[in-house]
């Protein structure tokens, strides 16, 4: 069955709409396209402007799925740009979100996660922030991860730096330093890695900063290489397509301290009843990465 949805003088095609993408709780299409209805207001701002990475699960999340960095067939009124990686050489075009119906057709394809790219279509090779994914390794509690996260915002905070965190919306947790003035990869990837070194020399008994998996059991990895202009990170307010689903939910720094001290998740907004909630009662508190502008230090 095929219905035509109209938003904003824009006709979207929505199918399967009673098809179950989360099996343990039964949790159809309606219910994913609901889910991001509801946030297009707070997660659209985050994803407007940038080209995206879809990652698809059109047959729920215990069946296959793929990152879509490709554009996908689509309708004319989607945007796209495109990029050439450095490197590869290779030239493809990539979704760009503009707006709700955007949105919306792309959750129609199956996309329960977006992952945009830290450059803007109109300007690919600036980046807008330097981002640090904290990834813990087997063992790493919730609360050893955001101790981390506290540490990281001191090291910041002395450069005079402001940052913002976020739940990636599984085990981990990333800070966001929102830059919004021009700014290249080679300087934020330089300035991210030297951060993740400080953090790794001040404890390397619980942090590392290699790909090495092997390294990372009882330690918490600092991904400092997502400042490239061939990645993207999951978004604000983006679902993960976890067997039980969660969103990537931006925190209070006061928030990040409680998980320490408490060393618990229970009080970290992790579900989406919980991110909708917190929404209704204070807005949007990733906001700031938007407008927050702010220069890096020389060298």
């Amino acid at each position: 069955m095929v219905e035509l949805l109209r938003v904003d003088d824009r006709d979207v095609r929505l199918t399967n709409l009673d098809k179950v993408l989360w099996p343990r709780l039964g949790l159809t299409k309606a219910w994913l396209l609901a889910y991001y209805g509801e946030m297009a207001p707070v997660i659209l701002p985050h994803l407007r402007g940038h080209p995206v990475t879809l990652h698809r699960f059109p047959d729920g999340v215990e069946a296959n799925h793929w990152y879509q960095t490709r554009a996908p067939a689509h309708p004319d009124w989607v945007e796209v740009v495109t990029m050439r990686p450095p490197r590869t050489g290779k030239v493809f075009d990539v979704i760009v979100m503009r707006d709700r119906a955007s949105l919306l057709w792309a959750a129609n394809a199956g996309t329960i996660e977006f992952h945009p790219y830290l450059g803007c279509a109109s300007s690919l090779d600036a980046p807008t922030a330097v981002v640090f994914d904290l990834d813990p390794g087997p063992g790493v509690s919730i609360g050893a991860v955001c101790q981390l996260a506290t540490r990281l915002h001191a090291v910041l905070a002395s450069y005079s730096l402001r940052s913002y965190p976020k739940l990636s919306g599984g085990t981990g947790v990333h800070v966001y330093v929102p830059l919004n003035r021009p700014h290249s990869y080679e300087a934020t990837k330089r300035f991210a890695r030297q951060v993740a070194e400080v953090l790794r020399a001040d404890d390397p008994e619980h942090v590392v900063t290699g790909m090495s998996r092997a390294e990372r059991v009882g330690r918490t990895f600092v991904d400092w290489s997502q400042n490239d202009p061939g990645k993207s990170t999951v978004c604000a307010y983006s679902l993960r397509g976890h067997e039980i689903p969660t969103v990537s939910s931006p925190l209070t720094w006061e928030e990040v301290r409680d998980a320490t001290r408490n060393d618990s998740s229970r009080s970290l907004p992790i579900t989406p009843p919980e991110v909708q909630r917190r929404v209704v009662d204070h807005g949007d508190l990733f906001a700031p990465v938007l407008t927050d502008r702010q220069s890096l230090p020389v060298a």
